[in-house]
C-alpha cells in the first residue's frame, strides 16, 4: 500500500469512526433532554466532507506524501484528540445542546470553537499532504462559507442560553 493510500484509508476510517461516536453521543444527549439545533444545514456539512474525501481519493491516491504537511496533520490530530476528550460524551457532529453550562476548560478556555479551528486546518492541510493545493483551496473556501456563514452562528445562537 502506498503512503498516499494509507493516508486516505486513515482519513476515511477516522471519519467513519467519528460518525459512529457522534451518533452514539447524539442518542445519549437526546435521551438526557438535549435539543438539536440547525439540523437543516447538517446535510450540507456531510456533503462537503464526503466530497472533500472523494476529491482527495480521486486526485491523490497515487501522489507522494509530503512529510512536512504530514507532520502538521499529525499535530492537528493531537489537537483533535484534545478537543474530543475535553468534550467527552458532549462531542457530536451536530449541534446538540444540553440545558447546562457550556464546556469552558481545555482548549475551550483558549479559543472559541476549537473543534472548528481544527477542522478548518484539516480541510486545508490534509490535501496538502498529497500536494493537492487546489483541493485545499476550493474546500477551504467552501468550508469557511458553511462554517462562518451558517454553522457557527447557528451554534452560537443555540448555546447563548447556556453561557449565562
Amino acid at each position: 500500500m502506498s503512503g498516499a493510500t494509507a493516508f486516505l484509508v486513515f482519513l476515511v476510517a477516522q471519519r467513519l469512526g467519528e460518525l459512529w461516536i457522534a451518533r452514539r453521543n447524539t442518542a445519549r444527549l437526546l435521551a438526557r433532554g438535549a435539543v438539536e439545533h440547525g439540523a437543516k444545514h447538517y446535510p450540507a456539512i456531510v456533503a462537503l466532507h464526503a466530497t472533500w474525501l472523494a476529491a482527495m481519493a480521486w486526485f491523490g491516491w497515487d501522489k507522494p506524501v509530503h512529510p512536512g504537511w504530514l507532520a502538521a496533520f499529525v499535530v492537528l490530530q493531537v489537537l483533535r484528540g484534545w478537543v474530543l476528550t475535553t468534550l467527552g460524551e458532549r462531542w457530536t457532529t451536530r449541534i446538540i445542546v444540553l440545558p447546562e453550562p457550556v464546556v469552558m476548560h481545555g482548549p475551550f478556555r483558549l479559543i472559541p470553537h476549537p473543534n472548528y479551528a481544527v477542522v478548518v486546518a484539516e480541510i486545508a492541510v490534509a490535501p496538502l499532504v498529497l500536494g493537492l493545493f487546489w483541493v485545499a483551496l476550493v474546500f477551504s473556501v467552501l468550508n469557511a462559507a458553511l462554517l462562518f456563514g451558517i454553522r457557527i452562528p447557528a451554534e452560537s445562537r443555540a448555546l447563548a442560553p447556556c453561557r449565562r
